[in-house]
């Protein structure tokens, strides 16, 4: 699957009854599963001994799973909770019908849009599985990329700027609503003032990539 190399073809189903057996699951938990997905395959392994790549200081291996769900508007907190139970660097491919996206969990949930599953395709690129798996969470996560920053703190960067835009989303909102001068006045004086945050977040972050050009 993705067009990935056949070396790393595998198909081997993960029941769900193991994984609750395994950690010991409440009932609730098991429930929420059972909620959203039908089955779980371990579709690729991208090791080096099947890629030819090298392992890298953290990544040593990972899997792609795909996960059949029931539903197309699943809790996107069964797939934290997967990623965190399983000790594995893992791509899931979340399929409903014909239709698929992209997902990982590193420090958050990244996925892709829809499309037919027949149309995924991931590219193997980096020198070892550590930048290989750097740039398949690029390729998930929207936004600048700065190379000075780690990869977690890129995302912390953009979960950060995603923060602000919301909370001036809201600002804004209540400002229009809000018939109070007094009160009116002081919501656009916050939204402001997270506009200047923002914006200052933004101009860092290109500042340091045009030195890096």
């Amino acid at each position: 699957m993705l067009g990935l190399p056949k070396t790393t073809e595998m198909s081997k189903q993960l029941p769900k009854k193991a994984i609750y057996t395994k950690f010991q699951m409440n009932t609730a938990a098991k429930a929420k599963i059972d909620a959203d997905i039908s089955r779980i395959t371990i579709v690729n392994e991208i090791a080096p001994n099947k890629v030819n790549i090298p392992a890298g200081e953290d990544v040593k291996s990972f899997f792609v799973l795909l996960v059949s769900l029931k539903k197309k508007e699943y809790d996107e907190k069964t797939i934290a909770t997967l990623s965190k139970l399983i000790p594995q660097n893992i791509l899931f491919i979340l399929e409903y019908e014909n239709e698929s996206r992209l997902a990982i969990y590193h420090t958050k949930v990244m996925q892709t849009e829809w499309k037919p599953t027949e149309n995924q395709q991931i590219e193997l690129q980096g020198l070892n599985l550590d930048t290989v798996w750097e740039n398949i969470v690029k390729g998930l996560e929207c936004g600048v990329w700065n190379e000075e920053l780690s990869l977690d703190e890129n995302i912390a960067l953009h979960n950060k700027q995603e923060q602000l835009k919301k909370q001036i989303e809201k600002l804004e909102k209540q400002a229009r609503a809000e018939r109070q001068p007094k009160k009116k006045f002081e919501l656009v004086r916050k939204a402001k003032e997270l506009k200047e945050e923002l914006s200052s977040l933004s101009s860092s972050t290109n500042n340091m990539l045009n030195m890096e050009q």
